[in-house]
C-alpha cells in the first residue's frame, strides 16, 4: 500500500488522495459492517474509536506527505523508532517500569535515525527530503500512540466495528477541510483504479490490525513490522529506481537493534477495557 500511496501522491497530490481514499474506505467498510446490523457500540468503545480515528487521519497525513519526498526504504526505517515510543508511552500512560535495556536500546535506535538523516544530509537530496524525513518522524510519533490505544480498541470491539468506525472518523475529518480547502479535482479512471486498491488493502490491513492486536501484546507485534523494509526497498528500487544507501542499511540496524534489546524487558499486556453497557 505505501508504493501505490507514494505513486497517487505523486500523481494527484496528498490532499486529493487523502479525500478520494476516505470516501472508498468509507464504501468499502460500510458495505461489510452495515448489513449485519450490529448493536451500536457503547460509549466508552466509541471514545476509543473516534480517538484513534483521529490518530490515524494525523498519522497518515504525515506518513504520506513525507514518502512523497522521501525514499521508501528510509521512510520505513525512520517508522521503526514507533515501538521504542511506544514503550515509553506505555510507561507513562500504563505505569510500566523503564528498565536499563529499555534506555540503551532508545539510545541506540535515536542513534540509528541520526545516522539516516546524516546519510540524506551527505547525499544532498535537498530540502524537500529533510521535511519529508521531519513529518514521517512525526507519523512515527503518532503510530507510537497508535499502537498503545490499538491494542485496548482490539479488547473492547470486532474487527469489522474498529474499522468500520476508523474509516468514519477519517472520512468526517477529512470532509470537514473540505469547506477551508476546497474539493480536489476529479481524478481519471486510471488513478481511481489505483485508489480503490489502496482503499482496499488498507480496510484488509486495519481488520488484520484488529485481528491480530486482539490476540498478543502489541509490544510482541511492534517487532514483526520491521520486515515492511525489506519491501519498502525492493519496491522502492523497482518501482520508483530509489537505491538503498549504505546509511539507510546501517540506520535500519541501529533502530531494529535498539528496538529489540528494549523489548527484550517484559511488556505487561494492557487488561481488558471494560465496557460500558
Amino acid at each position: 500500500m505505501d508504493a501505490v500511496m507514494k505513486a497517487l501522491v505523486l500523481a494527484i497530490g496528498i490532499y486529493a488522495v487523502s479525500i478520494w481514499r476516505s470516501v472508498v474506505g468509507f464504501i468499502l467498510s460500510g458495505s461489510l459492517y452495515l448489513p449485519r446490523r450490529l448493536p451500536w457500540p457503547s460509549r466508552s468503545t466509541l471514545r476509543i474509536h473516534v480517538a484513534r480515528g483521529l490518530i490515524v487521519t494525523v498519522m497518515a497525513f504525515l506518513f504520506f506527505w513525507g514518502i512523497g519526498r522521501v525514499p521508501l526504504a528510509q521512510a520505513i526505517a525512520l517508522t521503526f523508532i514507533a515501538p521504542l515510543i511506544a514503550l515509553m508511552l506505555a510507561a507513562l500512560f500504563l505505569h510500566e517500569k523503564i528498565g536499563g535495556r529499555s534506555i540503551g536500546g532508545s539510545v541506540a535506535a535515536f542513534a540509528g535515525v541520526l545516522v539516516i538523516v546524516l546519510g540524506q544530509a551527505r547525499a544532498e537530496l535537498g530540502p524537500d527530503v529533510l521535511m519529508g524525513s521531519v513529518a514521517i518522524i512525526g507519523s512515527a510519533l503518532c503510530y507510537a500512540c497508535n499502537i498503545v490505544l490499538m491494542r485496548h480498541q482490539a479488547l473492547a470491539a470486532k474487527p469489522l466495528e474498529i474499522t468500520f468506525f476508523q474509516s468514519l472518523t477519517v472520512l468526517v475529518l477529512w470532509l470537514a477541510v473540505i469547506p477551508f480547502a476546497g474539493l480536489p479535482d476529479w481524478p481519471s479512471d486510471y488513478w481511481w483504479t489505483w485508489i480503490v486498491i489502496a482503499a482496499a488493502m488498507s480496510t484488509a490491513g486495519a481488520m488484520l490490525f484488529a485481528w491480530g492486536y486482539a490476540r498478543a501484546e502489541a509490544s510482541y507485534l511492534a517487532v514483526t513490522e520491521y520486515s515492511a523494509f525489506l519491501w519498502a526497498a525492493a519496491l522502492g528500487w523497482i518501482v520508483f529506481q530509489e537505491p538503498v544507501s549504505l546509511y539507510t542499511v546501517a540506520g535500519a540496524g541501529m533502530i531494529v537493534g535498539g528496538c529489540i534489546i528494549a523489548a527484550r524487558s517484559k511488556i505487561a499486556a494492557p487488561g481488558e477495557v471494560e465496557v460500558a453497557t
